[in-house]
């Protein structure tokens, strides 16, 4: 067996598993879309806010704090999930990989200062 057959051979899981998982997720729209009851009421279309009234309309724009707030957990959370296991294995990689965290930090740094100059870090 050679090396293209041996690489191929790898994948023959994965490709399976995404043919399953493509059938089942189409599956799942297909049955929805067969056996869920739909209404053509006007009520059934208005927004839902816990049995009270809505207040505005539903199509409303959303603030620019919003995703300075998802960019604020984009660096926090990425930064945990890279830093962890880096910082388990620090001893065993040498000068390259210290250099790349560095360059890592410095980037997430730019995203955090760029939030802190929008104002995000203020409780209002």
């Amino acid at each position: 067996m050679g090396p293209a057959e041996t690489l191929f051979s790898n994948y023959i899981p994965v490709l399976l598993a995404s043919i399953v998982g493509f059938v089942l997720v189409l599956s799942a729209l297909i049955g929805s879309r067969l056996l869920a009851p739909f209404s053509q009421e006007r009520e059934k279309s208005t927004t839902y806010e816990c049995g009270m009234l809505p207040i505005r309309r539903a199509s409303t724009n959303v603030g620019m704090r919003f995703y300075l707030y998802a960019i604020l957990f984009v660096i926090f959370d990425v930064e945990a999930v890279f830093i962890f296991p880096w910082a388990v294995s620090f001893m065993n990689l040498g000068a390259q990989a210290y250099w790349l965290m560095v360059a890592f930090i410095a980037i997430l740094t730019l995203g955090l200062a760029y939030a802190w100059k929008k104002g995000a870090l203020q409780w209002r």
